[in-house]
């Protein structure tokens, strides 16, 4: 596993270091010297550049409710072709302008910021955070001097711990503390752990209810239980992270409602398309005949509309009586 770890931060170098930038540009310029807050800086400002893709998300999501009639006979038709029938709901998104992957795009493209977190609350934002007070614990407990970050030992050194395992509130207490965490390089216990967990799914529960208004719903509840599988995976790693996920939650509640709000509710569903043999198109082409002589429905016998004055009785022919002159 150490290995694995090494291989996927050296894969994510290039992001870690971009991001650690723009952290450090708005803890020294925007939000008055708090790591904390510039968490949250960092979440606003990578969920204000996928907004395009919520909204387009938001779009085919409904798009897709829509036309949910038409995609569930295309399954019907081909349940016995599984091939086929892939092929032709392919053909249909295809035909309709529809993303199916479009939901998925939000999330996956915020994994990459996730790790990247990850990882610099490990090692790399520790060093910003508090670099000097490391350097001098590391000095003391390796009996040597280090004057470089680069010097710090990432992982154990014996029985010492390493940068990773080293939280900033060990060495400068208070350094990395927000509002009521202690430290945000480090995993949160207690009380601290239990709001934050407590936030955490209330809120991306609230966000997923939201976000999934207008989706299917065994979707929708498979993506109801998905806070409950992150919550045992979660409380392990640096309560900055919970910090990031539930600021990004917020800001789905909100954005969710805005965007709803401009473009407004579900369409109404496409009814699925008629059959194109020579009986559907003649039904549909007597339809609207019947419907204007005032006969509706299917039955073996005409039945007349609601209002409609009965017609006439037949007239009766009369019996010509007497003898023929």
């Amino acid at each position: 596993m150490p290995i694995l770890a090494n291989v996927i931060q050296q894969a994510f170098s290039p992001l870690i270091s971009l991001f650690e930038s723009i952290m450090v540009f708005i803890h020294e310029h925007l939000v008055g010297g708090s790591w904390g807050l510039a968490i949250v800086g960092l979440t606003v400002l990578i969920r204000a550049v996928l907004v395009p893709l919520t909204y387009r998300q938001l779009k085919s999501m409904q798009e897709m409710q829509r036309l949910a009639p038409q995609i569930n006979a295309l399954k019907e038709k081909y349940k016995e072709d599984k091939q086929r029938q892939q092929q032709e709901i392919m053909k249909f998104y295809q035909q309709n302008k529809i993303n199916p992957l479009a939901s998925c795009l939000p999330l996956l493209l915020q994994l990459p910021v996730f790790i990247s977190l990850f990882y610099m609350l490990r090692t790399d934002l520790k060093l910003d955070i508090c670099g000097r007070q490391l350097r001098e614990h590391f000095s003391k407990v390796l009996h040597e001097t280090i004057t470089k970050n680069s010097q710090i030992p990432s992982g154990k050194k014996g029985h010492v711990a390493g940068l990773a395992e080293t939280g900033c509130n060990t060495v400068a207490h208070g350094s990395a503390k927000f509002l009521f965490i202690p430290d945000i390089t480090s995993k949160a216990t207690g009380v601290a752990l239990v709001v934050l967990l407590l936030l955490y799914v209330g809120s991306q529960l609230v966000s997923t209810l939201v976000a999934t208004a207008t989706a299917d719903p065994n979707q929708r509840r498979l993506m109801l239980l998905l806070p409950l599988v992150f919550v045992a995976i979660l409380f392990r790693y640096p309560a900055g992270l919970l910090v990031y996920w539930i600021t990004t939650n917020l800001w789905t509640i909100g954005q969710q409602f805005l965007i709803r709000r401009h473009i407004g509710g579900p369409p109404k569903q496409a009814e699925p398309a008629a059959a194109s043999t020579d009986n559907g198109r003649t039904a549909r082409a007597v339809k609207p005949a019947l419907a204007g002589a005032g006969v509706t429905g299917s039955g073996a016998g005409p039945q007349r509309s609601a209002g409609a004055s009965p017609p006439p009785p037949p007239r009766k022919k009369k019996k010509r009586s007497g003898r023929r002159r």
